[in-house]
């Protein structure tokens, strides 16, 4: 898969909720994307970035593989912090950009379950940076 690069138009919009996780073309696209950001060294990666505009995108963290499927933030805490993030639509480019410290998070898995995640730190930094992505935010907007 190729990853968009900014000012791709996809990146700047608000992507599609997914109507059925279970879909083949959803089921497919999960792998690809997870072998796409392992091979560009990414963290996190979002379906706009793949030129897809639906809400999915699948992070990795401590060998934690999470698969999120209409993910939305359902709350946060009020400590932002402030620290240099990347974005492999972006790349080689570093900024320090703000983001709460805490995030809890309500989306889809990979079976079309119902989950919910509390975040914090790095972790809550690649949720925050992907969902915005879905949004049709990219950090140098922040």
């Amino acid at each position: 898969m190729k990853i968009l690069t900014y000012p791709n138009p996809i990146l700047d919009k608000k992507a599609q909720n997914i109507k059925n996780p279970l879909d083949l073309e959803i089921q497919k696209l999960i792998p690809g994307m997870l072998a796409t950001m392992r091979k560009n060294n990414g963290m996190g990666l979002a379906a706009p970035q793949i030129g897809k505009s639906i809400r999915l995108c699948v992070i990795e963290h401590q060998g934690e593989t999470y698969v999120l499927i209409n993910p939305k933030i359902t709350s946060h805490s009020n400590i932002k912090l402030k620290n240099e993030e990347g974005c492999l639509s972006f790349p080689g480019k570093f900024i320090p950009v703000e983001r709460f410290e805490t995030v809890q998070v309500r989306y889809l898995d990979e079976k079309g379950k119902k989950c919910k995640i509390k975040a914090q730190n790095l972790l809550a930094r690649a949720f925050q940076h992907e969902i915005d992505h879905l949004d049709g935010i990219v950090f140098i907007n922040r």
